[in-house]
């Protein structure tokens, strides 16, 4: 098991995929506690208020979000692209799966990461992780299976632009 660590860059926003960007969709977040553990809360870009994902009045632009972001007004931890119903995406989420300090992936999540021939693949904000997204939707809108979660609507990505 590889041990969770925190280590926030700014994202890199030139490797985000341009079909995600041109959708409004976007969010920015910040790490929350919550039962006594980190975790990524949505937030509506230049505002104090959280975001739903579920409620596409509480998205904005990429522009909006990235700018946001870089404002720091309020502070936040990065950006995130919101999953729906109304686009073709999903977003597979592995776990725990790549050394930090090696980049060497787990060779179960390898083999899901060999599969995407089209999509689009990035280490999370962890370095622990990595996010893929890729056209295709998940029965009942998502579904989670140990280290493995897919999401086709009603979730947000952090989004890093680190390449895998």
């Amino acid at each position: 098991m590889i041990k969770e660590t925190t280590t926030l860059n700014q994202p890199i926003t030139e490797n985000i995929p341009e079909e995600l960007t041109e959708r409004p969709q976007w969010v920015c977040w910040r790490f929350e506690e919550r039962d006594a553990k980190p975790t990524k809360v949505p937030y509506t870009p230049g505002t104090l208020h959280r975001a739903s994902s579920t409620d596409l009045m509480t998205w904005r632009t990429f522009e909006e979000a990235a700018r946001a972001y870089e404002r720091s007004e309020p502070p936040y931890d990065g950006i995130g692209f919101v999953f729906s119903s109304a686009d073709p995406y999903t977003g597979i989420d592995l776990d725990k799966c790549r050394n930090p300090k090696t980049g060497e992936i787990s060779p179960w999540a390898q083999k899901i990461i060999d599969r995407v021939q089209e999509g689009y693949v990035e280490i999370s904000p962890s370095g622990t992780g990595v996010h893929i997204i890729v056209e295709g939707t998940v029965r009942d809108g998502g579904m989670r299976k140990g280290p493995i979660e897919m999401y086709s609507r009603g979730r947000f990505f952090t989004i890093t632009g680190e390449v895998l």
